[in-house]
């Protein structure tokens, strides 16, 4: 790490913590030659995870999409923005422990079906029909029937 002020490679650590979130660390330095102090952040550099469509063609996985999806599902109910942010980042991160760098849409779409379950059974009949392409009314009484069998309400 180069000094801000004078330009010297060298540098010690004084202080090192995580970052409220503990997405990086925050590293306080004093520069050897001039003995500035700075700050600098590392973070780890996350792979990409790469989402497989149905056609085969591959795209790397946005949250910022997925989220678009579930706000869609979840028009005019009483579901906060928040908790569909948490379902977004709780399937990213599930993802990630899994070290899944490449999954197909039918499993982001299924994970999503199961944390929306438990949240909104009308989002959870939305989504699943765009997700599961339904054509006609009888899938539709389909999935609420099974969803009756299963003794949810």
């Amino acid at each position: 790490m180069n000094c801000p002020y004078c330009g010297s490679p060298d540098s010690r650590v004084i202080d090192s913590r995580e970052t409220e979130g503990k997405e990086a660390i925050r590293r306080r330095r004093e520069c050897m030659a001039c003995t500035q102090r700075f700050t600098t952040y590392e973070k780890i550099e996350e792979i990409p995870i790469t989402v497989v469509k149905r056609d085969g063609s591959t795209q790397l996985f946005h949250p910022d999409k997925l989220l678009r999806g579930l706000v869609r599902a979840c028009a005019k109910r009483r579901v906060p923005v928040e908790r569909l942010q948490g379902i977004v980042a709780d399937i990213e991160r599930e993802l990630r422990e899994e070290a899944a760098y490449q999954v197909s849409s039918e499993r982001v779409g299924e994970m999503v079906l199961e944390r929306l379950q438990r949240v909104d059974l009308v989002a959870y009949v939305r989504f699943a029909s765009v997700y599961r392409q339904f054509e006609s009314v009888e899938e539709f009484k389909h999935e609420l029937e099974s969803l009756a069998r299963e003794g949810i309400r």
